[in-house]
């Protein structure tokens, strides 16, 4: 590296740092935003309000509507009125157990026993979690109650999860928000401090100076890079202290992992900033890419129930890559060639992203 790099790789981090507001978006902001998305974001449904119509002899029904409440999924429904449909169309409740005539438990004597169930499933995936707890509830119950299975069934089948076995949602989310953060925090902030330079003028000073186009680059985005690495350590110490998420992988391949997709994630903000002239379109652009990148990464959504077309854009998806290494490194130990596969395929992509910001990018005005 030579004498001028130098210079400007350092006259970069100085100017980056000595900002206070740089200084808390760099390693404040993300620690809250993982520390809010971690506690805020959970895939298991609670506080479902229950209602049930049942008589004092009943037992069995009101054993499963107790059960139900003690299992800290549901609540009580708050109304005097009785009547299904307007306890879900008024949104009093969001479950419904409405027992046949003479009640549950006489009707578990006759062959044709049944319980209506009317749940409100304007959210599917909510509708689909409630109608699994409570089928495991009735079944639970009527077999400790009246020692009889609802279902006969011949197969037993013992599960076992691993990996999560304690199903934590925050094991199989923070991975994720992690990278989303470290996206964020170094394509963006490039993107900007390059247009910064633009809309400032100062721009014309780079332009005059006896430097080439890749020293420009490369003065521009090792810094950031440096940033990004030596934010990664807070984000992890984070995510494994406070979420208590398990690191039963290489520690040097996290960062390894980490670096390189550091690395992608900055060529692309030089990219995206080739494009912008001011930090108004600097910001826009950024969320334009951003949007559609985390909805593909599989964060949230299975790729694998994705049709086809997307599968492919999902695959063009740096971050879908790299939620996948976090995820398997840290939850799984981690598998040498997933983990070489992977990596490789970042690293492409960082390089066609890089060759195609030099091609851009232009030493003129």
């Amino acid at each position: 590296m030579n004498q001028t790099l130098r210079g400007f790789i350092k006259k970069e981090l100085i100017q980056s740092l000595r900002d206070k507001r740089m200084r808390i978006m760099l390693f404040v902001m993300p620690v809250i935003q993982l520390s809010v998305f971690g506690f805020a974001i959970s895939t298991e449904i609670t506080n479902v309000r229950l209602a049930a119509i049942f008589s004092s002899s009943d037992y069995v029904l009101r054993d499963v509507y107790e059960r139900s409440i003690a299992s800290k999924w549901f609540i009580p429904a708050k109304s005097s009125n009785q009547d299904p449909y307007y306890l879900i169309s008024s949104g009093k409740a969001d479950v419904v157990l409405v027992p046949p005539p003479g009640g549950f438990t006489h009707a578990l004597g006759r062959d044709d026993a049944s319980l209506q169930v009317l749940i409100n499933s304007t959210n599917v995936i909510k509708g689909q979690t409630i109608e699994g707890y409570l089928r495991n509830i009735i079944k639970q119950t009527v077999a400790d109650d009246l020692h009889i299975n609802i279902v006969k069934n011949p197969i037993q089948i013992k599960q076992r999860v691993l990996f999560n076995p304690d199903l934590d949602t925050a094991a199989f989310l923070v991975p994720g928000t992690m990278c989303m953060i470290m996206l964020i925090t170094t394509m963006v902030l490039c993107n900007l401090a390059i247009v910064r330079e633009k809309e400032m003028g100062t721009f014309e000073m780079l332009i005059s100076a006896p430097i080439s186009s890749r020293e420009i680059i490369s003065g521009k985005t090792i810094p950031y890079v440096i940033l990004g690495i030596s934010n990664f350590p807070l984000v992890l110490a984070v995510a494994h202290f406070i979420f208590k998420v398990p690191i039963r992988g290489s520690i040097l391949m996290l960062f390894i992992t980490a670096f390189v997709f550091i690395c992608m994630a900055v060529a692309l903000g030089t990219l995206v900033s080739t494009f912008c002239k001011n930090q108004q379109q600097a910001t826009l652009a950024g969320f334009l890419f951003l949007f559609p990148m985390i909805m593909l990464s599989g964060l949230m959504f299975p790729i694998e129930n994705m049709p086809n077309l997307l599968k492919w854009a999902a695959y063009m998806d740096p971050l879908y890559h790299y939620i996948g290494l976090l995820r398997n490194i840290m939850l799984k130990g981690g598998g040498m060639s997933y983990i070489v596969v992977h990596t490789t395929i970042l690293i492409i992509m960082a390089i066609i992203t890089l060759v195609f910001s030099l091609y851009r990018f232009r030493v003129t005005l």
